[in-house]
């Protein structure tokens, strides 16, 4: 996200907060989120993982009691279930990167590593205007998967190892063709049985067909998809391996994308949550519905060619998988 692309915010009277303590290993309560939040004047609700409770409901309860910016300290799923509800209130959204990977605040240019930084954007802030992705009625900040991504996400070693998780998983489970047949479509394009289909909110940076890297903005009015299909579990193993796009699909549209499936529901990774939609399930992008507010210093936008830390764990075990299939494709 540009920096030309923000403007001054002017301070928040009454924000509230929804706070997460158990995401991303306890985050928020080891850099005192709850507590530093109320020292700015927020109100703050805390996560009872024990208890059913529907984060949306808890957000539109805040804004009917006068709420005016909604914020979150946890992981991506639990950010785009509060940002839906930001944006049709038409209130700013406030981003606590508490989570494990934390996509959505990487790409907004915000501190991994001290997420009560974030809490700056209460005192000094500057707004930005980004788009959020909704497959069906449910909204994304990041992506939403199905097929063999999807399985990825159901998989329960998912969360605590997400990369680790891919590799393993990803290769076999295309060279099965396991999982409900898809079809894609995204104006004239037409993908016919993809094994897996990756749908972002605007298009990763790099060719990357796990999905893991960065996007270059968040404001483009557009969709990105990624649909990939392969023979064995070598062949997978080798474009994970080279980064290259050699038998898979990528394109990034302002049309909305339609996936299609056999079955009435499908298994979804909807920010690394896993959830089912009904089919055909239809994905479209909100050009700059979404106000968030970041603090005005931050590390910012990472160079071009960058690339995550876990991509080089990603290409080693995926050589392995390519050896031990016996094909190896440079």
């Amino acid at each position: 996200m540009t920096e030309n692309a923000s403007r001054p915010a002017t301070g928040a009277r009454r924000p509230y907060l929804i706070v997460n303590p158990h995401s991303g290993g306890g985050k928020a309560s080891r850099f005192r989120i709850a507590e530093r939040a109320r020292a700015f004047g927020a109100q703050v609700f805390l996560i009872d993982r024990s208890l059913p409770q529907d984060l949306a409901t808890v957000a539109r309860r805040a804004v009917d009691d006068g709420a005016d910016l909604l914020g979150v300290a946890g992981g991506d799923g639990t950010q785009a279930l509060v940002a839906e509800v930001a944006a049709e209130s038409g209130l700013p959204f406030m981003v606590i990167p508490a989570g494990t990977r934390n996509h959505f605040a990487m790409d907004l240019g915000l501190d991994r590593e001290d997420p009560s930084a974030a809490l700056e954007a209460l005192r000094d802030a500057v707004e930005l205007r980004v788009d959020l992705g909704y497959a069906g009625e449910r909204a994304f900040v990041n992506n939403v998967s199905f097929g063999a991504y999807a399985a990825l996400v159901q998989d329960p070693a998912y969360r605590e190892d997400k990369i680790g998780t891919m590799v393993r998983i990803l290769p076999e489970f295309l060279a099965r063709h396991q999982g409900p047949q898809l079809v894609v479509h995204a104006g004239l394009l037409t993908v016919d049985r993809p094994d897996a289909v990756l749908v972002s909110n605007n298009p990763y940076q790099i060719d990357d067909p796990a999905g893991l890297d960065r996007r270059a903005q968040l404001d483009s009015g557009l969709l990105g998809v990624l649909a990939a299909r392969a023979e064995t579990p070598a062949e997978t193993a080798a474009r994970l391996r080279s980064g290259q796009m050699h038998g898979l699909t990528r394109l990034a549209t302002p049309d909305d994308v339609v996936i299609h499936a056999d079955p009435p529901v499908v298994p979804v990774g909807l920010d690394g949550e896993a959830v089912t939609l009904r089919t055909p399930v239809r994905c479209r992008i909100s050009p700059r519905t979404l106000r968030v507010w970041v603090p005005r210093h931050r590390p910012g936008v990472a160079p071009t060619g960058w690339r995550p830390p876990g991509w080089a764990v990603v290409q080693r075990a995926a050589s392995l998988v390519g050896r031990s299939h016996g094909r190896h494709t440079d």
